[in-house]
């Protein structure tokens, strides 16, 4: 099985030890849909990467609330050949730079780069990501929160035992939710990131692990 892509953490984030990581707060985040706009032809450079309305300022006001962001998102572009690697570590990079100057920081990035064919254990629903995400960070999953825009996505999230997940609205959110509607399957629901980071923000979302 091939295991997840790690680029990160973040540069100029200090690593501390994992007894002390235990104690912070994550949030893991999809990135096409949820971030950033998403396309059906894929976000293949810098310049088809366009930030959503709102979601700059979500990163932001987490950020200055302690959490600690933690990008999980599937990007087959590299396995179906379509862009490098080279390619994607430079949209990360700029991306990065960008949350960083709005007063937000991605503290690490997980991606599986795998074709959907390849059978991997961390393409989206699979939980490989998060899972090595929580044994390098030392995360309690229970306490953290997944925010997507994809079924996958929130499927992902309950699969790791993640204590609560969000759908954001924004990409193919509004599908989603009627999907997860039809298959019985609970999910808090937002606008947007910003809204995502309101709901967090305001103390009354209940943790337990998603099953």
């Amino acid at each position: 099985m091939a295991s997840p892509t790690v680029l990160g953490p973040d540069r100029g984030e200090s690593i501390v030890k994992a007894s002390v990581m235990a104690l912070d707060k994550f949030i893991f985040l999809d990135r096409d849909g949820v971030v950033n706009h998403d396309s059906a032809h894929y976000i293949k450079s810098w310049e088809e990467f366009v930030f959503l309305p709102g979601s700059l300022d979500g990163l932001a006001a987490l950020t200055r609330a302690g959490y600690r962001l933690i990008l999980i998102t599937n990007q087959s572009i590299i396995g179906r050949g379509m862009v490098p690697l080279a390619v994607l570590q430079d949209i990360h990079h700029r991306m990065q730079q960008d949350v960083r100057a709005a007063g937000g920081r991605i503290f690490d990035i997980f991606y599986c780069p795998h074709h959907p064919d390849d059978g991997c254990s961390c393409r989206k629903p699979a939980p490989g990501m998060i899972l090595a995400a929580g044994r390098r960070h030392a995360i309690d999953l229970s306490s953290a929160v997944m925010i997507g825009d994809n079924v996958k996505d929130i499927l992902c999230g309950r699969n790791a035992g993640c204590g609560a997940t969000i759908l954001v609205r924004t990409g193919s959110g509004q599908q989603a939710q009627k999907e997860l509607n039809a298959r019985g399957i609970p999910t808090i629901v937002a606008d947007d990131l910003n809204h995502a980071a309101q709901i967090i923000l305001s103390g009354k979302l209940s943790l337990s692990p998603e099953r």
